[in-house]
């Protein structure tokens, strides 16, 4: 079926006025920049000398080491490298075949990604991430090679979906930090009379009743929507098999009688330590103490876990090494970026201007109110600060002063925090990088369908904070 006229001048202006995802960081930066100038600098600061002191920010911010800085993004790019490396096992390559005979046209086909895409964000966002993308590639490359046209985009904007969920599932930044012991007692350490929970557990936030009818909504609503844009969208013209280039089998075995190489090509070297790192997570289970089921499910309990199954799926240690230089490879837009955001963090967080912001914001609410004015600054602070954890370095501490405050349901902010946070990613394509990197599509090509994407989840989000 063929557009309407004005799906398609839609779609040809979003695709004219978008730059690469880089060139948004560096623009951001600039704003912020700009805005920090103008809001927040003290009368007796000359402009100049105040734009050297919001330099120094930024460039503390580069190298930030607390909760948002180096050490969180080191957490989640380890998270996505293993997320990519398990999707490259020779189990979920069987499954993705499986999938692929069900995909025998674009709205079949992106209907499936996104599944796909929401089940396994909710379990971990990186993995989902990569997943999804390797399957729309698959898509891409099956449709291509029996020279069938495809709306390939949709099928790629399909595969973002799980970065809609990711922040109320089990790799969520929020949910996992404020579930160790102590934190957040730690984070509230600056501020005076905030008494701040030792910690906040599973089932209050990404185990209540509002995270999981908001789930299912979700898992209803979206992959319908892509069903029909599937169906009433025209498909794009015939891929070039170009584009899909392989980087070399995985799983390529080396014939060496060196004792090194073999015991890289060894089948139980690494699958014998990925046992035994999966009875170091059993262990670590067993140990925690906490009065949640799922306490001991934060973020470096993930990445061990991942790490473990990895090693214990891939068939050798080489080529596991193999798939870690291409998930490596993937992400380099992500870590290139990075330093960028945490500038921006920096600069958000010294000169005062998040607080001026999310104050702004939170000055309008009450008990009642402050969850959807938390959630309506979080989508708009995302842009600025695109990381989850980052953006919960900042934002959580005045969240939490602020529920405090108006005496709020503090686990139901933070959530509608994460609603925030996981909604506008659909607008921002920082996260989009290694999907775009698997796919090879661009920018201009998924930001089209991923806005009828935020549309569908805004309201989604907004009728779920008020409900309950």
């Amino acid at each position: 079926m063929k557009n309407s006229n004005f799906s398609n001048r839609f779609i040809t202006v979003i695709r004219g006025v978008l730059p690469s995802p880089f060139t948004i960081a560096i623009f951001l930066t600039i704003v912020t920049v700009f805005a920090a100038l103008l809001f927040t600098k003290p009368k007796e600061h000359s402009t100049t000398a105040y734009f050297l002191e919001i330099m120094t920010w930024w460039e503390g911010g580069l190298w930030d080491s607390s909760t948002g800085g180096l050490y969180f993004a080191f957490q989640m790019m380890l998270m996505l490298v293993l997320g990519h490396c398990l999707a490259l096992t020779p189990p979920f390559e069987i499954l993705i075949r499986q999938v692929l005979k069900f995909c025998t046209n674009s709205a079949k086909s992106a209907a499936i990604v996104a599944v796909v895409a929401i089940i396994l964000g909710l379990f971990n966002w990186g993995l989902g991430l990569v997943v999804s993308a390797i399957l729309a590639r698959k898509i891409g490359e099956k449709f291509t090679a029996a020279q069938q046209p495809i709306n390939y985009g949709l099928v790629g904007a399909a595969a973002y979906l799980g970065m809609m969920v990711w922040h109320g599932g089990l790799s969520g930044s929020a949910p996992t930090k404020i579930m160790e012991q102590g934190y957040l007692q730690e984070l509230m350490l600056g501020f005076s009379k905030v008494n701040a929970p030792e910690r906040i557990p599973l089932e209050a936030t990404i185990g209540s009743n509002m995270n999981i009818f908001t789930t299912i909504l979700i898992l209803c609503i979206l992959p319908t929507a892509v069903y029909w844009m599937g169906k009433k969208w025209k498909n794009e013209s015939l891929l070039q098999l170009e584009q899909f280039k392989s980087k070399g089998d995985v799983h390529a075995e080396r014939n060496s009688f060196l004792l090194a190489e073999r015991l890289d090509n060894s089948k139980w070297l690494g699958k014998s330590v990925g046992v035994f790192l999966l009875l170091v997570c059993i262990i670590t289970a067993m140990k925690y103490e906490g009065n949640d089921f799922f306490g001991f499910i934060q973020p470096n309990f993930i990445n061990l876990f991942l790490f473990a199954l990895c090693l214990l799926f891939h068939r050798s240690i080489f080529s596991f090494l193999n798939a870690v230089q291409i998930a490596i490879g993937d992400i380099a837009g992500i870590l290139i970026q990075f330093p960028l955001y945490f500038g921006i963090l920096g600069i958000l967080k010294e000169s005062g201007l998040i607080a001026i912001f999310s104050n702004f914001m939170v000055d309008w609410a009450n008990s009642d109110t402050l969850p959807f004015f938390t959630f309506v600054s979080a989508g708009m602070v995302n842009f600025f600060v695109p990381s989850g954890g980052g953006q919960w370095a900042i934002q959580g501490p005045l969240i939490i002063h602020v529920a405090n405050e108006l005496n709020a349901d503090l686990p139901k902010s933070i959530m509608a925090m994460a609603y925030g946070d996981q909604l506008t990613n659909m607008l921002q394509p920082f996260w989009a990088l290694p999907l775009m990197g698997i796919t090879k599509l661009k920018a201009h090509q998924i930001l089209p369908y991923t806005f009828i994407f935020f549309l569908l989840g805004a309201i989604i989000f907004t009728t779920v904070i008020c409900l309950f």
